[in-house]
């Protein structure tokens, strides 16, 4: 990956609706080349997809829980119907298996406290679980899912 690819990945991550013409005018190349680095991009992994982000209070989705979980059994066969089962779960936005004295972490996001309390008491009815901490999110004070891409991969 050059620097017109880590420009083209910087460009699309913050404005995935950009067309052709403009995102290929702001990396300095013609359309068809920069298009044939996105099609290599999605094709080699780095561009997993497009999408729209959207506002989760606007959709009545005020309240953002992080919860910790752990358990008694570390079984690849127990991981990985957690995995599934909770993945499954509409609300869980992220999931995560940790290092450390937590098990897992996930990110759910729900209308209030009635409908976490409604989550939580399927989470904990469909898998024999530990411990379970719900800590609860006041504001959001930064949200982004752009990561930051050097021009130069030498440079932070």
């Amino acid at each position: 990956m050059d620097r017109i690819d880590r420009k083209i990945l910087a460009l699309i991550q913050e404005n995935a609706d950009l067309g052709l013409a403009e995102l290929s005018e702001r990396v300095g190349l013609s359309q068809t080349p920069c298009w044939k680095r996105i099609q290599k991009l999605q094709a080699a992994g780095v561009i997993v997809k497009r999408v729209a982000l959207l506002a989760p209070e606007r959709l009545g989705l005020g309240l953002t829980v992080f919860v910790s979980v752990e358990t008694a059994d570390h079984s690849a066969a127990w991981l990985e119907t957690f995995a599934e089962g909770v993945s499954a779960m509409p609300e869980v936005m992220e999931l995560y298996r940790m290092a450390g004295d937590v098990d897992y972490m996930l990110r759910v996001v729900v209308a209030d406290m009635a409908a976490y309390d409604a989550f939580y008491k399927r989470l904990i009815g469909r898998f024999p679980l530990k411990n379970v901490t719900s800590r609860f999110a006041m504001e959001r004070i930064k949200s982004t899912t752009a990561f930051h891409i050097p021009a130069d991969p030498q440079t932070p």
